[in-house]
């Protein structure tokens, strides 16, 4: 799930079972697919592709996997068409939320959704609703242990890459960019031999809410589960200060 920026989350999220890890894997291959289709296979001239596999890689997908699901979405004429939907909503205290979907069944993934926020105590609204309230973003999160360059040196690497800002955590560094610089920002740093934890376009929350009440932190991580578990959801965002 993409919070905050903490890169403790990031680690819990790597350290996941195999099962889960399963699950991210066939989503990233739904991406891979869809990239492959409206671009083509070959990332050199697909940047879209590109910034997938790098995506894939960040999550530890191996190299022959990801080699398997460019090949067979290349090669499959009548594979199933995948349709990117995007839902908006509220949580407990007006949490806003707003999930990504990647699905060849409408009906099937806004039942599901609903059925996510209605559990949680909250409330799938109009589009636009809370979209508002977040900028989208190019993220590049680096683990200072793999990193060998010192803040300074990479802060300049980042900047001169076209990256916006750069930012220094106990453990990590983060580097943001705009949505339409990021391919290059990322690229220059994976030329640049910069091992990075996570490279992707997210939402990041212009303002965090809180959640003290237990019964509504129960709610909201209810809805979060549920949407982490339905196969047809890439993403979700929210401005919940955990």
């Amino acid at each position: 799930m993409s919070g905050h920026s903490k890169f403790a989350n990031i680690k819990h999220k790597k350290e996941k079972n195999d099962a889960v890890k399963g699950k991210i894997f066939t989503k990233l291959g739904r991406e891979l697919a869809v990239a492959v289709k409206e671009g083509g296979p070959d990332p050199n001239s697909n940047s879209r592709l590109k910034d997938i596999i790098a995506k894939a890689k960040s999550n530890n997908m191996p190299n022959d996997t990801i080699d398997r699901s460019i090949k067979k979405a290349a090669g499959d004429a009548n594979a199933v068409n995948y349709e990117f939907i995007t839902y908006e909503g509220y949580g407990p205290n007006g949490i806003a939320i707003i999930v990504e979907a990647l699905t060849d069944n409408k009906n099937r993934t806004a039942s599901n959704v609903r059925n996510a926020f209605t559990k949680g105590n909250g409330n799938v609204g109009t589009p636009g609703c809370v979209s508002f309230m977040f900028d989208k973003k190019g993220q590049i999160i680096i683990d200072k242990e793999e990193c060998d360059k010192d803040a300074d040196e990479l802060m300049m690497l980042a900047l001169d890459a076209g990256a916006e800002d750069f930012a220094e955590e106990d453990d990590s560094y983060e580097i943001i960019t705009d949505p339409d610089t990021f391919s290059a920002v990322r690229e220059n740093l994976e030329k640049a031999g910069i091992p990075m934890v996570q490279a992707d376009v997210t939402m990041i929350p212009q303002t965090w809410v809180s959640l003290t009440s237990e019964q509504d932190i129960k709610m909201m991580n209810r809805t979060l589960d549920l949407l982490d578990e339905d196969d047809d959801v890439q993403e979700v965002y929210h401005n919940w200060d955990e």
